[in-house]
C-alpha cells in the first residue's frame, strides 16, 4: 500500500509525540517518534528569508529596536565595528517586531507545528541567531542541552521547535548537532559548563553528558527547517568561517499547556538567574517565571487557553 494509505488508518498509542493529522506521512511520524526531530526541506522562501535577513540588519544598527527583545552582543568587537551585525550573536524575544514575527505565523511552518501542537497554538520563545566567526575562545560554543530546562510549562510533548536555516549551515559554520533518540529521556539538570572563560549567560549545559551518544550534525540548505522536542539533546559548535551563520527559530506550544511550580526542580537555580536578569532591566521588584513568559507569549493560531 501506499504511504497514503497507510497513514490514513488511524493506530491509538502507536504514537506518543505526533497528533494525527494529514500532513505528515507515516514514515515522518515513525522518524520523529524515534529520533525527536524531523528535517523539512525548503520549508521558508528565499523571499521571506530575505526579509528577515534585512529586519536583523536594521535592528543590529539600532534603525529599529523592538520592545522586549533582547540583543545579545560580543561586547569585545563593538569598538572595532560599532552598531553592526558583526556584534550581535543574538536577538531574543523578537514577538514585538512584526517584520521578524512573521516567522511565527508562516503557513508553511504552522502545517507542520500543528501536527505536534494541535490547533491552539502559542509562540513561545522567539530567537534570530547570527552565529559570529570564532576564535580558540569558542566564545559562541552552545553546549549540549535540553530547551525544557528554559520552560516552566508542560506537557512537553505538545512543545515543538521550529528552526531554520538562513544559509547554509554545515560543520564548519557550527551546525546543530543532535543526539537523536533522547527525547525519550528525562530533563536532566543544567548547569554553566566548566570552560575556562567561555561561558555566555543563560547558555547553560548538561552537567552530566554522556559522551558515547551518537550525535548527528545536521547539515542544512537555506530554508531546510528542522522541527525537534524540547527534551532533545542538541547544542552547535563554533563557526569556524569568516562568515556568519544565521538562523531563526520559534519554540511553539499547545495553548492548552500549563504552568508548574519549578521551585525544587532542577529547573529553579535558572528561575532565579532568570528572575534577577528581569528584575535588574526592567527595575521591577516582584517578577515570577510565569510572567516573564506570559509576556514573551503570544498567541498565532486558536485561541488562547492556558498559557
Amino acid at each position: 500500500p501506499t504511504s497514503a494509505q497507510v497513514s490514513a488508518v488511524p493506530q491509538p498509542g502507536r504514537f506518543r509525540y505526533t497528533l494525527d493529522n494529514d500532513v505528515l506521512t507515516t514514515e515522518q511520524r515513525q522518524f520523529y517518534e524515534d529520533n525527536g526531530y524531523l528535517l523539512i526541506k525548503k520549508l521558508v522562501s528565499d523571499e521571506d528569508i530575505e526579509r528577515f535577513r534585512k529586519e536583523f540588519v536594521r535592528i543590529c544598527k539600532r534603525e529599529v529596536n523592538p520592545p522586549g527583545a533582547m540583543i545579545m552582543k560580543n561586547e569585545a568587537l563593538r569598538s572595532q565595528y560599532g552598531q553592526s551585525e558583526k556584534v550581535v550573536n543574538k536577538v531574543q524575544d523578537f514577538q514585538e517586531d512584526e517584520e521578524l514575527f512573521r516567522y511565527c505565523t508562516l503557513p508553511e511552518v504552522l502545517k507542520y507545528v500543528e501536527c505536534f501542537t494541535g490547533p491552539n497554538i502559542m509562540a513561545m520563545h522567539t530567537m534570530l541567531i547570527n552565529k559570529l566567526p570564532d576564535s580558540d575562545k569558542q566564545t559562541f560554543l552552545h553546549p549540549m542541552h535540553q530547551d525544557l530546562h528554559y520552560f516552566p510549562f508542560r506537557p512537553a510533548s505538545r512543545i515543538v521547535c521550529s528552526w531554520t536555516a538562513m544559509e547554509r549551515a554545515d560543520q564548519d559554520n557550527g551546525c546543530l548537532v543532535v543526539q537523536p533518540g533522547t527525547h525519550k529521556e528525562p530533563l536532566k539538570p543544567h548547569s554553566y559548563p566548566q570552560w575556562e572563560g567561555k561561558t555566555n549567560k543563560l547558555f547553560h549545559g548538561l552537567l552530566d553528558e554522556d559522551e558515547k551518544s551518537p550525535r548527528v550534525h545536521l547539515v542544512m540548505e537555506k530554508g531546510d527547517t528542522v522541527f525537534f522536542h524540547p527534551l532533545l539533546i542538541h547544542g552547535s559548535g563554533i563557526n569556524k568561517t569568516s562568515g556568519f551563520r544565521k538562523s531563526i527559530s520559534c519554540h511553539f506550544a499547545s495553548s492548552e499547556c500549563y504552568y508548574i511550580d519549578v521551585k525544587n526542580t532542577s529547573q529553579e537555580h535558572l528561575e532565579k538567574e532568570l528572575v534577577e536578569m528581569v528584575q535588574k532591566k526592567y527595575n521591577m521588584t516582584s517578577v515570577e517565571l510565569r510572567d516573564i513568559w506570559n509576556f514573551r507569549a503570544r498567541l498565532v493560531q486558536g485561541e488562547r487557553i492556558n498559557l
